[in-house]
């Protein structure tokens, strides 16, 4: 056990964190996946639990490698990768899948594995990791809007073009997440003013086109207006189907909840494995399981903090606050869902909703995020042997 943990570099809590996340998700996954296994097989869930098992497994197969190459090493590669998540997302747009009426071009099919990915979970992490990079390059200056005009936003702003599309919510964080970074960043505010009131701008321009010619994104402005108009209006129409029986979930968890596989609106519930886990969660552990899983999101917020705030790079506090705090924003933003405090977006639980894209993607992150950490790690170790050449001496001998 020893030797395996030697092998294991950066934050050990934040390690261990995201692997209890990982286990926990067993379960959920388990009992939640039963209204599928009715659907598209013969009612037994051991195929869907294995195949998340094969996802988380993929998953931390990606952190520990990642977590390996030097953090320095993202900063080149998110040049280069940057071009290429472009072409995959016009290929994934161009694809013009629909579902129920709806635009969903969101996932692109792996040749020759005919596994499905979606592209905008790959797209966040390059495009945070770039405008990380852009902004340690010119800490320090002094900058004009112009000049950070070509080499920021529009690349930015391509990227969210393409995603927004078919998917208006994961845009929309992105987005955030991009303003959060540059705050953090340094930009200048009165510059974010102006890329805010741009951002709003062509929201609205996209809202009216699409609204002008509907057979171009047939149903999609539509269905993210109906979808606030009906979080905030208040009546329970069926359009309100999902969160209703989402609140039903969450108020017969009571206290300690039903029990593990003992939830009843899973078999009713869409999306109950993926966008509305934490409600099943809720009805089954109840609100013990719901505090426990929350604190544990938080408790990787709070890491992230710890280890952003011990790098010694520019580069390297940046990318942990830009690939590391999505994860914790999309989870509260999942649980805000489910409690109908937010309108419905689609966004997952972060490890705990099955699903290759989001378990790989968020894996990507958290191995990015314990590569700064690890990097101070060899440091600190390195330091240590400079200063005592004779117990290294003592160990070889």
């Amino acid at each position: 056990m020893r030797e395996i943990f030697q092998h294991i570099k950066g934050d050990r809590v934040i390690w261990a964190t995201v692997a209890l996340l990982a286990v926990f998700s067993f379960l959920p996954v388990y009992s939640a996946s039963s209204n599928l296994a009715y659907l598209y097989g013969d009612g037994n869930t051991l195929p869907f639990l294995l195949k998340h098992f094969a996802h988380l497994l993929l998953g931390f197969a990606i952190l520990y490698g990642v977590h390996k190459i030097p953090f320095h090493y993202f900063r080149g590669l998110s040049i280069i990768a940057l071009p290429l998540v472009v072409v995959l997302l016009l290929l994934t747009l161009g694809q013009g899948t629909t579902i129920d009426g709806a635009n969903a071009s969101r996932w692109i099919r792996v040749p020759f594995v005919g596994v499905t990915f979606q592209t905008s979970t790959l797209a966040a992490v390059v495009l945070l990791t770039y405008v990380a990079r852009y902004l340690s390059k010119i800490k320090g200056e002094t900058v004009t809007f112009k000049e950070t005009l070509l080499p920021l936003w529009l690349p930015v702003f391509i990227v969210l073009a393409l995603i927004l599309p078919a998917n208006f919510s994961t845009t929309a964080i992105i987005f955030a997440m991009v303003v959060v970074l540059v705050f953090v960043g340094g930009y200048p505010i009165k510059y974010l003013g102006i890329i805010l009131g741009a951002g709003l701008l062509c929201l609205t321009l996209f809202v009216l086109t699409a609204k002008a010619f509907p057979g171009v994104f047939p149903n999609r402005v539509d269905t993210w207006i109906s979808r606030v108009e009906n979080f905030a209006d208040g009546e329970d129409t069926e359009a309100d189907y999902q969160i209703e029986k989402a609140k039903i979930a969450i108020a017969s968890g009571g206290i300690t909840g039903l029990g593990p596989g003992k939830s009843i609106q899973k078999n009713f519930l869409p999306q109950s494995s993926s966008d509305f886990i934490y409600a099943i969660i809720v009805e089954e552990f109840g609100l013990v399981g719901a505090l426990f899983l929350m604190s544990l999101y938080l408790f990787l917020l709070f890491r992230l903090v710890i280890v952003a705030h011990k790098s010694t790079s520019i580069f390297g506090k940046l990318l942990v606050i830009g690939v590391g705090l999505p994860i914790v924003f999309q989870a509260l933003i999942n649980m805000a869902v489910a409690v109908e405090l937010f309108p419905v977006t689609g966004q997952t639980l972060p490890l705990v909703s099955s699903g290759g894209s989001s378990i790989w993607m968020t894996c990507l992150a958290i191995g990015m995020v314990l590569s700064v950490s690890a990097n101070r790690q060899i440091k600190k170790e390195k330091e240590e042997r400079e200063e005592n050449p004779l117990d290294i001496l003592s160990e070889t001998i």
